[in-house]
């Protein structure tokens, strides 16, 4: 059976024509209440890729939300929180606004409203904006309470007569939302310090298995991309959950390890250079012995020597 494309949703017009909302009270930006719709078409559910930015805040689900990370299974019930940027693809069902259960917003903001701000450069530092769906933000009250305060403060300023500071201000409170919103994963990243903490360990027997009988398989180095994979979480949320427990991006954990190997069979076995980038990973030896000596002001040999 072939796989249907992707349909595209370019404005945020189309969005609320989609969806039987009313339309939008601006062209650029869009606040829409989760609730039940009068009219809701039907047969447009799929996968969809919109051509504006996308924040969620849904909640009262059914029954508690299921989210995995890694190998374990948790279930929430507060607030969940999701990003999405021009060009992504994401799922479109617009009967679930039909459940009377379900509440929350979405903002809509299209990329032209950012034009000539600082917020267009800012807004693509967000690593959010490529987490998975099982890598939501889930709120707190407090949290909620605050995110909605930005809400209403954006939706005051487009409902009204627009002004020459109305553009500034609502760019101002996105980008105030955004930054809570940065501060809320770092919290999440904490607060779940040990499943964090299995994951991170899960990591690391990976890279172990890795080094010891990847490079049997001629595989190269380890990537980003393939322990993500292999974690079942986004290279994105992996990086940022690294950089709060170690300080260090998954690339620059993976040079971590990839060192202590690499002192462990220098100074333990008989291997030369050449077999240790091999076995490690490295096309070339000279890559290796590159950043061996960049990591430690040491060259491979010039270390071995120590220990003699």
């Amino acid at each position: 059976m072939e796989k249907s494309q992707p349909f595209q949703i370019k404005t945020i017009s189309d969005f609320h024509r989609l969806l039987g909302a009313p339309a939008p009270e601006h062209p650029l930006i869009s606040i829409i209440k989760i609730e039940p719709f009068e009219h809701i078409p039907e047969g447009i559910a799929g996968s969809v890729i919109n051509g504006f930015y996308s924040i969620s805040l849904k909640k009262g689900f059914k029954s508690p939300v299921k989210f995995k990370y890694g190998q374990q299974t948790y279930d929430f019930d507060e607030g969940v929180l999701s990003f999405m940027s021009p060009g992504q693809i994401g799922g479109f069902d617009p009967q679930k606004f039909a459940s009377p259960e379900q509440t929350g917003w979405l903002l809509l903001f299209h990329p032209d409203l950012l034009w000539n701000t600082a917020l267009a450069r800012k807004i693509k530092t967000y690593d959010f904006f490529d987490y998975a769906v099982n890598e939501a933000l889930f709120l707190s009250d407090k949290e909620e309470v605050i995110l909605n305060q930005i809400l209403d403060n954006i939706s005051r300023e487009y409902q009204n007569n627009l002004d020459k500071f109305s553009h500034d201000i609502m760019i101002t409170q996105i980008d105030s939302l955004l930054n809570y919103s940065e501060r809320f994963y770092q919290r999440q990243f904490l607060t779940r310090r040990k499943t964090n903490h299995q994951l991170l360990d899960r990591l690391n027997e990976q890279l172990i298995a890795y080094f010891e009988e990847g490079h049997k398989k001629g595989g190269g180095l380890p990537t980003v991309g393939l322990l993500a994979e292999e974690l079942n979480v986004s290279p994105d949320y992996l990086s940022g959950l690294l950089k709060t427990l170690t300080g260090m991006s998954t690339q620059q954990h993976i040079h971590e390890k990839l060192i202590e190997r690499a002192k462990l069979l220098l100074s333990t076995t008989n291997l030369s250079v050449s077999e240790i980038a091999y076995q490690l990973g490295f096309e070339h030896s000279q890559s290796f012995s590159k950043l061996f000596k960049a990591k430690n002001s040491l060259s491979p040999l010039a270390f071995r020597t120590s220990f003699n």
